[in-house]
């Protein structure tokens, strides 16, 4: 097993450490859980505040995990790609696959994020833990009707499996 740096020294001063199977680090999200998490908070009140279902992690049919979904009371899925800083977005281009699965995509970013780097064409956030705003709005991407029924029965279904579980 290879012994890695997770990037928390910033948090605490000290190094930590992770081991993965493979010897590969993790993906930054998990080198950076807290600034992620304060990122999903933040936008997890947004879509509740927006009158939307939410659901962390919601795995796609293709295997692919959104950040966050969100659900309307019309069906419409919302999906955020939360991204913590500049390696995060620039390390993991997946976030193009997620498009074909939901009526509205954003990019959710702190402040001090560049966003520049971010497609014009696309839905931003800016995002903490307490606050949210939307910067630019997500371009309306209609699903078909038999994808959305099929989505929202995926979604229906991780939640209540979920909520099962704990």
């Amino acid at each position: 097993m290879t012994e890695f740096s997770t990037g928390t020294e910033f948090l605490t001063g000290a190094p930590s450490t992770c081991f993965a199977e493979d010897g590969a680090p993790p993906p930054i999200s998990q080198r950076r859980p807290d600034k992620t998490s304060e990122l999903t908070r933040g936008v997890a009140r947004l879509f509740r505040d927006m009158g939307l279902a939410i659901l962390p992690e919601f795995q796609l049919p293709t295997g692919r995990r959104v950040d966050l979904a969100g659900l309307n009371e019309k069906g419409r899925i919302i999906v955020a790609e939360i991204k913590s800083c500049r390696a995060d977005f620039e390390a993991d281009r997946k976030w193009t696959d997620y498009l074909d699965f939901c009526d509205a995509f954003y990019f959710a970013v702190d402040a001090d994020f560049p966003r520049e780097l971010l497609p014009p064409d696309e839905g931003l956030i800016v995002a903490d833990a307490f606050g949210t705003a939307i910067l630019r709005h997500a371009r309306d991407r209609a699903l078909a009707p038999a994808r959305r029924k099929a989505l929202t029965l995926r979604f229906a279904r991780q939640a209540a499996c979920r909520n099962m579980t704990g």
